[in-house]
């Protein structure tokens, strides 16, 4: 078993700290237990935090919602930083007209709405509106067809040369403390694999969210890349885009990176944190 350090010892070292969400916060099964504490402790000693987080599955405002389900009630809308945010900021700038089609639930097409797209699900393409198909996006796992509307993704993919968007990267989400499930990034690799054409990624580990979140930081203050923590429980998206963008990291051991597996994953990938801990709570 590899050795972790205390959690409140380590961001007693900075003044800001950024989060990931599924696997640190929360899982599947909900609020990580005893992390409520963590926030307690971050507001009761003046420390800035932002959720940076992979997940294009909904709003900022219903990401909050969420947190707000689980007994997190002090994570607002404006403490969230999504890569759904950066997907519609593309679409905004190379996107004018035609259909936008999406993989995902009908709620998480909010950030392609909100832009004043035509957005139709892939279930919908046909013969009909293929040629009006101008961008795709793969927004979640959830609420389509894997069968069917991964096969009718291929061959739009194959047939209209359009810019195709990943809005979360990640390709796996832990259920619970041992079990994994597909993320959308995982199912975006598989297609592109198969077509040969290159996808658009936003999200960790690229540096873009890390910069997002980092620019609205120094708007109101004076903080640098050494006064911020980034928390992860993934290597090659938390650990390795906090690593890039030059923040000092945690690991932690609740979500994608098992307690056993940690110290080979580690060694086999040579994506080093910072820090290893148990988990992302305070423990009084």
């Amino acid at each position: 078993m590899i050795d972790t350090v205390d959690f409140k010892e380590v961001i007693d070292q900075y003044s800001v700290i950024f989060f990931d969400a599924f696997g640190v916060i929360k899982t599947h099964n909900g609020m990580v237990t005893g992390v409520d504490r963590t926030f307690e402790y971050l507001k009761a000693t003046n420390k800035e935090y932002y959720i940076v987080t992979n997940d294009a599955s909904r709003s900022p405002l219903q990401l909050a919602q969420s947190f707000h389900r689980i007994g997190l009630t002090s994570i607002e809308q404006d403490r969230i930083i999504s890569s759904g945010m950066l997907a519609k900021e593309y679409l905004d700038l190379k996107v004018n007209d035609g259909i936008v089609a999406y993989l995902g639930p009908q709620n998480s097409a909010h950030y392609i709405d909100s832009s004043g797209l035509h957005t139709l699900p892939v279930s919908a393409i046909n013969d009909d509106n293929i040629d009006q198909v101008n961008a795709l996006v793969f927004l979640d796992d959830e609420g389509f067809d894997w069968f069917n509307d991964l096969n009718k993704t291929l061959n739009l993919v194959r047939k209209r040369n359009i810019p195709v968007i990943v809005a979360n990267t990640d390709f796996a989400y832990p259920l619970n403390m041992t079990d994994v499930a597909i993320a959308i990034g995982g199912l975006s690799y598989m297609i592109e694999q198969i077509v040969g054409k290159r996808f658009i990624r936003f999200g960790k580990p690229d540096s873009q969210m890390f910069m997002f979140a980092y620019d609205l930081l120094r708007e109101n203050s004076q903080v640098s890349k050494k006064d911020i923590l980034m928390v992860g429980d993934t290597l090659q998206t938390d650990i390795l885009g906090g690593n890039k963008f030059g923040l000092d990291t945690v690991l932690v051991l609740t979500g994608n990176t098992l307690p056993a597996d940690a110290h080979n994953r580690i060694t086999s990938s040579g994506i080093i944190p910072t820090y290893i801990c148990k988990d992302a709570v305070i423990k009084y």
